[in-house]
């Protein structure tokens, strides 16, 4: 009877951890880190105007972005800031193996929006990187000549599921 029992509740267990992170991620898509005003957050990469930007996520992510030119055209009163660090800390975090991407505005901020243009960031002298985790701090190192970041070079995503953690 014992046994029965066990095995009764180890299945409600099992079918309830199953159930709980079907409701949480019911796509199964990877979440990824990110930092926004200096904390880390969570995300997925779900969709990319560019098919080279599309394929970088699909290997990083393990999982596929899919193809969408006309995110493209999103106008810019609909997107928000994502920094993508191209050199810099190597931490293997970000699609080029630096540190992990830099938000402007995640989910559950005023004016959130899924929709990013995406801003590569190079640093100019590789050697004085540090971990940039808001997007103030790569705006005052973009200021200061550390490191170019202009708008939209790495084509227009859309995330999902971007959450504080």
């Amino acid at each position: 009877m014992k046994t029965w029992v066990s095995l009764a509740i180890l299945v409600a267990v099992f079918v309830t951890g199953y159930a709980a992170g079907y409701f949480l991620n019911p796509a199964a898509i990877p979440p990824v880190k990110a930092y926004t005003e200096g904390k880390v957050i969570r995300f997925a990469h779900t969709e990319a105007s560019d098919p080279q930007v599309a394929a970088l996520l699909t290997e990083m992510m393990k999982s596929p972005v899919l193809v969408v030119p006309s995110l493209a055209q999103a106008p810019e009163s609909l997107l928000t800031t994502v920094y993508v660090f191209k050199n810099g800390v190597k931490r293997g975090e970000g699609p080029f193996k630096t540190q992990a991407d830099v938000f402007d505005r995640p989910a559950g901020t005023d004016h959130y929006s899924p929709l990013r243009s995406v801003h590569l960031v190079t640093w100019k002298n590789e050697r004085a990187a540090r971990l940039l985790k808001s997007a103030a701090e790569v705006k005052e190192a973009e200021a200061r000549g550390e490191i170019t970041a202009p708008p939209g070079s790495g084509g227009h995503w859309r995330s999902s599921r971007g959450c504080r953690r």
